[in-house]
């Protein structure tokens, strides 16, 4: 058995040190990792064609260069050391950075995937300067710190996905659709069941308070009240579109979101009757239930373009509506 493949077969028993490794194995990890790299560009790709297509090309073109990065790595290591690679990976080596998805990629926005590439840039830069440090063999070296250089420009690149000057029509409808989507998607359903949760649980939660004069009553009616309006909130989200025409996402996900924002929303002002005192926990209770309403109106104005006051008056108005109507009920 050579010196490389017995490397390979004892390397699954003990991680290694950077400083350790051989030049066979230094160019077999660089070998894997640009390897890790264009696949990553590539699925990257893929998920963004249909709605990003500049950004896709861009990430085609990062994963074109990686895989002449690793055909330069390969030649070299066929023409030095033979036929036979060993398999080492970044994980296998004491302090390397895992920054590089493996396999499977979380699912992430294109800004998620743009930040990705800059870090793995940076990192694989920061590998080929430390491996060209490591080994005496001049024609690696070389080639090492050459592909520093070339990693280094990629991250520049990766620095300019968001500031392309002037930036494209396809960019400029990028950035357009990731915001409408975002707000769709994700703002649309959570402000909905905010302001369901918010604003609903305030009659029967007040009601049951001023009828009971019991803060333990008004927090169990309270917490019923939450889970079954971010429930029904949550379903009712996830079945009333599909999102394909609408453009709204994936219905699970906005039923998710939208369910657990009306839950948030009614449990605020509900955790205040953990209070054993009355008027205390009815204090605190009417405290809560103008931060929330504030904060819906600031998501309006935000993320709506709602003028501010108006959207203050309009959510203030219908708080004190609802909550009105509880307090009568509970106290007649």
């Amino acid at each position: 058995m050579n010196a490389i493949t017995k490397s390979a077969s004892a390397w699954g028993r003990r991680k290694r040190h950077m400083d350790d490794l051989s030049d066979p194995e230094l160019l077999a990890l660089a070998i894997s990792n640009e390897e890790e790299a264009t696949r990553a560009y590539m699925k990257f790709a893929e998920q963004l064609r249909s709605e990003y297509p500049d950004s896709a090309r861009m990430f085609t073109d990062m994963a074109v260069e990686e895989t002449e990065h690793r055909h330069s790595l390969i030649a070299l290591f066929t023409r030095k050391f033979g036929e036979t690679i060993p398999a080492i990976r970044a994980e296998d080596v004491r302090g390397m950075l895992q920054e590089r998805p493996t396999g499977l990629l979380k699912p992430m926005g294109v800004e998620g995937m743009r930040q990705q590439a800059r870090q793995m840039e940076a990192n694989a830069s920061r590998f080929y300067h430390q491996a060209a440090s490591r080994t005496l063999d001049a024609t690696i070296r070389n080639l090492f710190g050459d592909l520093a250089i070339a990693e280094a420009a990629h991250e520049n690149t990766a620095d300019e996905i968001d500031e392309s000057t002037p930036p494209t029509e396809g960019r400029v409808k990028e950035t357009d659709d990731a915001k409408r989507r975002f707000i769709l998607q994700i703002i649309q359903p959570g402000l909905v069941g905010l302001m369901d949760g918010s604003v609903s649980t305030l009659a029967p939660v007040f009601a049951a308070a001023f009828a009971t004069h019991s803060s333990w009553n008004a927090f169990l009616v309270g917490l019923a009240a939450s889970l079954g309006a971010g429930i029904s909130m949550g379903f009712a989200e996830a079945l009333a579109d599909d999102g394909k025409l609408s453009g709204r996402g994936t219905p699970y996900l906005r039923g998710l979101v939208c369910g657990l924002m009306t839950i948030a929303g009614g449990i605020g002002h509900t955790l205040p009757y953990l209070i054993a005192d009355f008027w205390t926990a009815t204090a605190v209770a009417a405290v809560v239930v103008v931060i929330e309403l504030l904060t819906i109106a600031w998501i309006q104005w935000r993320y709506m373009d709602t003028p501010p006051v108006s959207a203050v008056a309009k959510v203030m108005l219908g708080g004190a509506l609802v909550l009105a109507a509880g307090i009568l009920i509970g106290s007649s």
